[in-house]
Order: structure tokens, then C-alpha cells, then sequence
């Protein structure tokens, strides 16, 4: 597969975009389809489990949260928390499904692990809400 370094990119574009840096991955995901770089179910599955990985990472982040939170790196702010804690409590588990939201989905996944819920019903709503946000995105700019 000689372009690995195109799903790798995007694969960790989208890693990084639900963990500790701001990046598009949507945006990047837009531009490889509408310029047909690779191979479009490819680029959907990289994507997808790039940002699932990221959030992977922020639920982990989030059981262990006691001893990272007065960390200077540490990638969320407490009023971040906060909202994340309250949408949380309020929509419960379900509300996994939005991770995938700019600005409280990040920090909702985070809360998450803070809350110690079941990683695999974490996994399986984070991902059910990303995949269907890059899926409608690869019928937008794919199937059009």
C-alpha cells in the first residue's frame, strides 16, 4: 500500500484532534475525499479509529485524572470539566454518542473515565457518534 502515509496522517490527525491538540480532522477527511486522495472506506476507517483512540486516551486520562489535573500540559481546563461533568450527569451515558462535538465532546470522554463508566459501553456509543459524524461526511463529499 504505497499510500499508508495518507491513512497514517489522517489516522493521526484524528488521534490528536479528540485528545491534546486542536486539529480538523473533519476538514482534513473533506479535502482527501474531494480531491480523491486514497481510498474513501480507507480514509473513513482511519479517521475513525484515529479519533476513537483519541478519546480512548481522555477516558484513561480521566480514571487517572487525580494525579495528571495539576499537570501544566494537562489538556483541559476546569470549567471544561465542569460543563462536560453537568451535560454528563445530565443526558447520563447516553450523551457518549456527541462525543464527536466541538469544545464539550473532548472533555465529555474525559468525564467519562472520571466517572468510571463501563469501557466497553464507552467504546461502543463513542464510536457508534464518530463513525456516523465521518459517515455523513464521506456521503457529503463522497457520494455527491
Amino acid at each position: 500500500m504505497a499510500d499508508l502515509h495518507i491513512y497514517l496522517g489522517l489516522f493521526w490527525n484524528a488521534f490528536l484532534a479528540a485528545t491534546l491538540l486542536p486539529a480538523l480532522s473533519e476538514i482534513a477527511f473533506a479535502a482527501l475525499l474531494q480531491q480523491k486522495i486514497g481510498v474513501p472506506m480507507l480514509l473513513f476507517v482511519a479517521a475513525t479509529i484515529g479519533n476513537v483512540c483519541g478519546s480512548i486516551v481522555n477516558w484513561w486520562l480521566g480514571l487517572r485524572l487525580s494525579s495528571f489535573e495539576d499537570k501544566r500540559w494537562f489538556p483541559f481546563k476546569p470549567q471544561h470539566i465542569e460543563r462536560a461533568r453537568k451535560y454528563f450527569s445530565r443526558y447520563g451515558k447516553w450523551s457518549l454518542l456527541f462525543a464527536w462535538l466541538p469544545v464539550v465532546g473532548d472533555p465529555l470522554t474525559l468525564v467519562a473515565g472520571i466517572l468510571r463508566t463501563s469501557f466497553p459501553l464507552f467504546l461502543l456509543l463513542v464510536t457508534a457518534g464518530k463513525a456516523t459524524r465521518y459517515a455523513i461526511i464521506l456521503g457529503v463529499f463522497h457520494f455527491t
